[in-house]
């Protein structure tokens, strides 16, 4: 099993194990052309709250996924203008991984 380092930022602390498995979030079928844009947003999201665990079960991705860069670069373009300081951030550290 390999494991992937993780910044504290993103572990939620009061969580017993890994991810929250009832947490959902709006994905299309794994198969739909939108699917890597949509787990892009949803690592953000869930990053946003410190729980990254419960995105990267929905999504099958793990933090830092070179397949999901493009899509995150271009959420980080629309973030900037939009003035997000902490998701910039998130974004951010998700591109340096």
């Amino acid at each position: 099993m390999v494991t992937w380092p993780m910044s504290r930022a993103f572990v939620n602390e009061d969580a017993a194990g890994w991810g929250n498995p009832a947490r959902r979030f709006n994905l299309p079928d794994r198969t739909d052309p939108d699917f890597d844009r949509a787990a892009a947003e949803a690592m953000l999201d869930a990053a946003r709250d410190g729980d990254t665990g419960s995105a990267e079960m929905a999504t099958g991705y793990y933090w830092g996924e070179p397949k999901l860069k493009p899509f995150i670069k271009d959420i980080l373009d629309r973030l900037d203008a939009e003035s997000d300081e902490r998701a910039v951030q998130l974004a951010e550290r998700f591109l340096k991984a």
